[in-house]
């Protein structure tokens, strides 16, 4: 949980610096591959080519071409079709996503982790309600496709590392994460990149610096391995906890207007959600023993 929480406060400093110096200034895409190109800088030295399980490799690749390739191409060409409320809207049903595909990979459906989430989307929903236009709808499919890939490789990362409990540290494997998103970003940039507009000042390239470093490399590599150690209502919850974390930075740091009654509202609606989750987890838990140490037998 501790590594979600971290990974939150950087994204929404992060969000906050995009906003601010990249947003309409610098090429998208050029950002994107240059975040991915620099995080990949961090772990490849320290990737473990061979002796890793091949089906855990190309997993991990997967995971990282859904994260942060097909989520990113996504959420940018989505700002073609949707105004930044829309875009901020429609990212809340991500938790939603985060709970199906968890519940599914586990074969089962439990009404727990649903609820919470859909609770949570619900207070992200308060802080972040504003006026829809008539024409959003290729625009809200494609955000959606972006929230859907953005938690399949989140969940499938998580399930992965448990499934094949590798005896390696896991930054040893993480490369083969942005090695994934490169295979499905660097083509973007080439079709749909603009090089005319390229980074123009120091500041732009040190924002990207950071962004590729701290909010891309260390960011994407806590957040997975966090979702190695919480359940799947949890990690959707933690999703929408970036909503008020980054409202409030902005708020503070460059004194942005923000609605602070509804931005109170939501944020006490997801910590709601996220202790109604953890109530459920150690109900759930309990029931499975007959006392204690001692486990239920299971059909």
């Amino acid at each position: 949980m501790r590594y979600l929480i971290f990974v939150t406060v950087l994204w929404a400093f992060s969000f906050s610096l995009i906003g601010e110096y990249l947003a309409g200034r610098v090429d998208s895409y050029f950002a994107v591959l240059t975040r991915i190109l620099l995080a990949g800088a961090l772990f490849l030295p320290f990737l473990r080519w061979s002796g890793l399980p091949r089906a855990f490799s190309a997993g991990i690749m997967l995971c990282g071409a859904l994260q942060f390739g097909v989520t990113y191409v996504c959420l940018y060409l989505s700002f073609e079709y949707l105004t930044v409320p829309e875009v901020l809207l429609f990212t809340i049903t991500t938790p939603l996503y985060v709970a199906l595909i968890d519940e599914g990979l586990k074969g089962r459906f439990s009404v727990g982790p649903l609820i919470s989430t859909l609770l949570a989307v619900i207070g992200a929903g308060v802080i972040r309600y504003d006026q829809i236009s008539d024409q959003y709808l290729l625009g809200l499919l494609i955000l959606q496709l972006a929230n859907a890939a953005f938690a399949a490789g989140q969940v499938g990362y998580a399930h992965l590392v448990r499934r094949f409990e590798v005896d390696a540290p896991l930054y040893r494997s993480f490369g083969f994460f942005y090695l994934g998103a490169l295979a499905i970003v660097l083509p973007a940039f080439l079709v749909l990149g603009n090089p005319e507009k390229l980074p123009q000042t120091p500041l732009q390239w040190g924002v990207l610096v950071w962004l590729g470093l701290a909010a891309s490399g260390l960011g994407f590599y806590l957040w997975n391995k966090g979702a190695t150690l919480v359940d799947g209502g949890t990690l959707g919850i933690m999703n929408n906890a970036l909503i008020p974390a980054g409202l409030i930075v902005n708020l503070l740091i460059w004194n942005r207007d923000a609605d602070l009654v509804r931005l109170s509202i939501g944020g006490a609606i997801i910590l709601l959600s996220l202790a109604l989750n953890r109530r459920w987890q150690a109900s759930n838990n309990a029931a499975s023993y007959s006392g204690p140490g001692r486990p239920t037998a299971k059909p």
